[in-house]
């Protein structure tokens, strides 16, 4: 739980953080939708070479970013199994009984592993390391701003998502404190089956709980006092600005998604 950075802003003076908010939203939407159109190795070479770039220019050390893939690993680990075993193909790599493993399933779960990593480096650089939670709220709002025509409360829902993602690591922390107490009073959280292990789970989540409620209660008693409320009559100390290099970053990331599509229809290579 120590290792989870989701939500964790990494201050730098990189390109990546100096690009508007609104446009990094817009970035990550590109981004993600890249990453599902590869469909072949030369396509997923490329996108891993895209990723690796963006994580130098962000300039946050590589370190801080495979700590926080370390609480993935079981779903990633589940996925590639999945994969393996279920997927079928025509080329029989292993076979034992009624456990088939086939080239394609293999390759599927690379792929399918790759796109899973690639996708959560992706968008936790684009947002969390390089975007503070309070300018990330300013860029939902914005984006979402002609929602208002239809009256629904735009910025209440930026600042409930900005809000959620701020105190992921504050529970992660939080949940790592309420372990260490209950180890010390004697508690096993590591052996026996399943269903005792969800059982000695129990004294982990009620205080947890407890103290998430408790929370939500400070943190809504401390905007009361600071006079909150929504986006009555509130200005903003920073307003944003779209630069050309904004610009130049959007396009960017277009083109790369017409050269996954390229490479998709005229790449070798597995085809997914």
């Amino acid at each position: 739980m120590k290792g989870f950075t989701l939500g964790q802003f990494y201050p730098s003076d990189s390109i990546v953080h100096s690009l508007d908010p609104r446009a990094k939203m817009i970035l990550t939407i590109l981004y993600v939708v890249c990453t599902f159109l590869c469909k072949n190795i030369l396509a997923y070479a490329l996108l891993l070479a895209m990723t690796l770039a963006l994580v130098l220019l962000s300039k946050v050390p590589l370190r801080i970013i495979l700590r926080g893939l370390r609480p993935i690993l079981f779903v990633l680990i589940f996925t590639l199994v999945v994969n393996v075993f279920w997927t079928r193909g025509e080329v029989l790599l292993w076979e034992w009984k009624f456990i088939h493993i086939y080239y394609e399933g293999v390759m599927n779960a690379v792929f399918m592993g790759v796109r899973i990593l690639m996708l959560i480096v992706g968008t936790c650089v684009f947002l969390t390391y390089t975007t503070t939670p309070i300018v990330l709220t300013d860029a939902i709002e914005q984006l979402l701003k002609p929602l208002k025509v239809i009256h629904l409360p735009v910025h209440e829902f930026a600042m409930m998502m900005t809000i959620a993602m701020r105190f992921i690591p504050t529970l992660a922390e939080e949940t790592d404190k309420i372990m260490s107490a209950q180890k010390a009073r004697g508690a096993d959280f590591s052996s026996g089956g399943l269903v005792k292990r969800a059982k000695s789970l129990i004294p982990i989540l009620i205080p947890l709980f407890v103290s998430s409620f408790r929370r939500a209660d400070e943190l809504a008693t401390a905007m009361e006092c600071r006079c909150y409320h929504g986006d009555k009559g509130r200005t903003r100390m920073t307003v944003l600005h779209y630069r050309w290099r904004d610009l130049v970053a959007v396009l960017a990331l277009v083109a790369f998604g017409a050269g996954i599509i390229l490479l998709n229809r005229f790449g070798i290579g597995y085809t997914a």
